[in-house]
């Protein structure tokens, strides 16, 4: 099994297979507008037009489980990824990450690549340890999305090879996708 065998929404509603995206190298990232990490955005939008020619492309999932910081439709969605940060990747129908309204797609990617820590030691990482913690002690041994901005890397096999949490910078994640291409 692999990324290949999902078939997920767009962000107009139409089905897309994840076998579209053969032979390349793909980003999946699990979204939110009104998130302290929604600035990632442009610098996942500089890492998409750098490397999309090089057969690149990142998936975007909003998800409104994580404080509610996705209330907007698909369409406002959309429209402020264009025009606050100018995204062009592919933005996909709101999902749920955790629980039992996941996505099957989000279920496979963290049956694959489960929690393994934040990967940055930072405030935003201590932050995020002690709100999840308060809430639920036991929350690093699970393998739930634990915040906006996750993302995925996936090889041009369709494999998942490794998770980022929101925490790690983007340029973090750029190493891994120059090393895959």
């Amino acid at each position: 099994m692999n990324i290949y065998d999902f078939k997920v929404k767009n962000n107009k509603g139409e089905e897309v297979s994840l076998s579209d995206y053969k032979n390349k190298v793909v980003l999946i990232i699990n979204s939110a507008t009104e998130c302290g990490f929604t600035p990632q955005y442009e610098q996942l939008q500089k890492l998409y037009a750098d490397y999309q020619d090089k057969d690149f492309v990142i998936l975007d999932f909003p998800c409104n489980q994580f404080g509610h910081q996705a209330p907007g439709s698909d369409e406002e969605i959309a429209k402020f990824c264009s025009s606050r940060f100018g995204v062009t990747f592919p933005l996909f129908s709101k999902i749920e990450v955790n629980g039992d309204g996941a996505c099957e797609l989000f279920k496979y990617l963290k049956s694959e690549k489960g929690f393994a820590g934040w990967g940055a030691d930072n405030d935003m990482s201590k932050l995020l340890t002690k709100m999840l913690s308060e809430a639920d002690p036991d929350y690093a041994s699970k393998p739930d999305i634990k915040w906006n901005f996750t993302k995925f890397l996936i090889d041009k096999n369709g494999n998942v090879v490794r998770r980022f949490e929101p925490t790690e910078g983007v340029e973090v994640v750029e190493e891994a996708v120059k090393k895959l291409i």
